[in-house]
């Protein structure tokens, strides 16, 4: 069982430690229908398949199976109720009844949504795409990901740790990460991949040159099931080719929150210019990205 969970709010420690209910109807995903997989809140482990859930009509979100392995079972204090929980942490999620004949397999997972975080299967077409990278100090990645034809924002921040509202100087465990969003009919996801992967070294574990931690860790926080597999199968090209001398450390998981940092570290390219850290580290790698990614540059005169 993992020991690293994610800090929660008072009203998800009231359901998920304290056992609580919450609200019917109010849920944020009792009537969410779209395809995608449910992760447990606290640790991120896989749950329930969008195609194992119904609607019931009881005011929460229901799922007639779990994923192999993923939930346990164990009565109530009182003997009355089955109640289900993470099998990896231990997390409430509500009760599991059967009996019921609501569908061919007879089983009910009544779930609050505030013990689960949804993984939607893509983006859809009205949605606003975006990805989020780590790879060093995000000074660098933001430099680089802006010069992109097809990227409407790029946000310096934090992600990937475990922490409630980190800040620089009290990261825990989080990532320096970029949040890039791009418009899909210019630039795809698996451009902006190939961008991540050679504006940094992915082979070496929680650092780049000289900026050395956890938090410059390479890592790949995906918003929907198509981004991961995506890296997942760049990753393994990658390491077949041998592209890189050494095998690729780039962790890849989903982003359960992302926290943007304080405001004098976004654009700080931008605003700094002759900064020490932008004319030894950024200018000599933004000037070599911009030689090797010229078809994906802005126009610029």
């Amino acid at each position: 069982m993992s020991n690293q969970f994610n800090a929660l709010t008072p009203k998800e420690e009231s359901i998920i430690v304290k056992k609580g209910t919450e609200l019917p109807l109010l849920g944020e995903y009792y009537r969410n229908k779209r395809p995608g997989v449910y992760l447990c809140k606290r640790c991120g482990a896989e749950l329930y398949h969008s195609e194992d859930k119904f609607d019931s009509s009881c005011g929460w979100p229901s799922f007639d199976d779990e994923l192999p392995g993923a939930v346990k079972r164990q009565k109530d204090a009182d003997g009355s109720r089955t109640e289900i929980i993470c099998a990896n942490c231990g997390a409430h999620l509500g009760h599991v009844f059967t009996g019921e004949k609501l569908t061919p397999k007879d089983t009910r997972h009544c779930v609050n949504s505030l013990s689960m975080k949804f993984i939607s299967a893509d983006f859809e077409r009205e949605e606003e795409n975006y990805a989020v990278f780590g790879g060093g100090c995000f000074w660098c990645f933001d430099s680089f990901f802006s010069q992109i034809k097809g990227i409407k924002e790029v946000t310096a921040g934090y992600a990937g740790g475990q922490s409630l509202n980190p800040t620089y100087h009290n990261l825990d465990d989080h990532a320096e990460v970029t949040k890039i969003i791009f418009d899909p009919e210019v630039v795809d996801f698996e451009q902006l991949l190939k961008v991540f992967f050679t504006s940094h070294n992915p082979t070496t574990l929680n650092c780049q040159g000289h900026d050395v931690g956890r938090q410059y860790r390479s890592i790949i926080l995906y918003a929907t099931l198509k981004q991961k597999t995506q890296a997942e199968v760049i990753i393994k090209q990658l390491n077949k080719e041998k592209i890189f001398k050494a095998p690729i450390v780039t962790e890849i998981k989903p982003l359960m929150n992302f926290y943007p940092a304080e405001d004098y570290h976004q654009d700080y390219y931008q605003k700094n210019p002759s900064a020490g850290y932008c004319q030894l580290v950024i200018n000599p790698k933004l000037a070599k990205f911009r030689k090797t990614f010229q078809s994906l540059l802005k126009v610029t005169e």
